[in-house]
Formats: structure tokens, C-alpha cells, sequence
């Protein structure tokens, strides 16, 4: 890929495309955990008010060559840490979210690392394998955007060998 994919903080003048990332049907549908009404402005902007202001939470802006294409984050479940991410989906299949998950992966220094993808979201399974992470259970999950229970993968990033996790 020659494009210049970069992480940053969360700006204000990023929400704006987030929100209009959220908007295509066949993201939500693939996401299946998104927002119940991906068109409500006020619990979005609610929802990343919260994100940001949480120091436990990493939200990172991708952008690709100076535009923002997505977002990636990693937050605390209890006492463990997921990722997640969503990439704009005039630009799948490009190599996006593997390469940005990939950095964020390097910014946080402990292990194991969680992730959940709907079972039906080929995709998003084969990017988390692409970074490491390899399949560890299955649950089902509330889904808000299709507004029914979800099949999911449970993944993991593990420690690496003679690594003490940290978590």
C-alpha cells in the first residue's frame, strides 16, 4: 500500500465524518454492534463526548493521506482491553483497517488483546487475523443496529511468547 496511513486523537472537526461513516446501511449491518439509530446526532455526539473524556479509552482518527477514513479504538471490558474500529466503506478492501488496527496494536503495550466480530462479517474476521489475533470462543450478542441477537466470534491477540500480558 502506498498511501499514508496515520493514527491521531480524536479531533471535533473528525466527528462529522464519523457520524457519516455510520449512515451506510451496509456498515451497520456488517458492524452489527453500531448505534440502534445511526441517524441520531445527539446520542453520537453524546456517545464520543463520553469516548474522549474517558482516559481509559484510546479513540485514534485514521486518516489516509491527510483525509479521515475511520476511526480505531481500544477500551476496557471488565478487566480486559478490546479493539475495535470502522473504516469508511467507499474505501474496503483497500487494506485500511488491517494497517490501523495493526497501529494501534502497537501503541498498547499490554497482551492479551480482545476483539469481537459478528460471525456473518468475513471481513472483519480476516482483518483481525491478519493481525495476530486468533479465534478463542463464541457468544451471542445483542446487535442494536439489526435489532436482533448476533452470532460472534470472541478473538485474542495473545501474549507473545515471554511476554507477562499485563493484564
Amino acid at each position: 500500500m502506498t498511501a499514508d496511513l496515520r493514527l491521531r486523537p480524536v479531533r471535533d472537526d473528525d466527528l462529522p465524518h464519523l457520524f457519516g461513516f455510520e449512515q451506510d446501511p451496509q456498515a451497520g449491518w456488517m458492524a452489527a454492534f453500531g448505534p440502534a439509530d445511526p441517524g441520531d446526532r445527539a446520542a453520537f455526539e453524546a456517545h464520543w463526548s463520553r469516548i474522549r473524556a474517558d482516559p481509559t479509552i484510546r479513540p485514534r482518527t485514521v486518516t489516509v493521506d491527510g483525509e479521515v477514513v475511520g476511526h480505531v479504538a481500544a477500551f476496557p471490558v471488565e478487566t480486559r482491553t478490546e479493539v475495535s474500529y470502522w473504516i469508511d466503506p467507499r474505501r474496503w478492501g483497500r487494506g485500511y483497517a488491517t494497517t490501523a488496527l495493526g497501529a494501534l496494536l502497537r501503541e498498547l503495550p499490554q497482551r492479551p488483546v480482545h476483539a469481537r466480530a459478528a460471525k456473518d462479517n468475513r471481513a472483519s474476521l480476516a482483518v483481525l487475523r491478519k493481525c495476530g489475533f486468533v479465534v478463542v470462543g463464541e457468544d451471542t450478542g445483542y446487535a442494536p443496529f439489526r435489532g436482533t441477537d448476533v452470532e460472534e466470534w470472541l478473538l485474542e491477540l495473545p501474549a507473545e511468547p515471554g511476554d507477562r500480558g499485563g493484564e
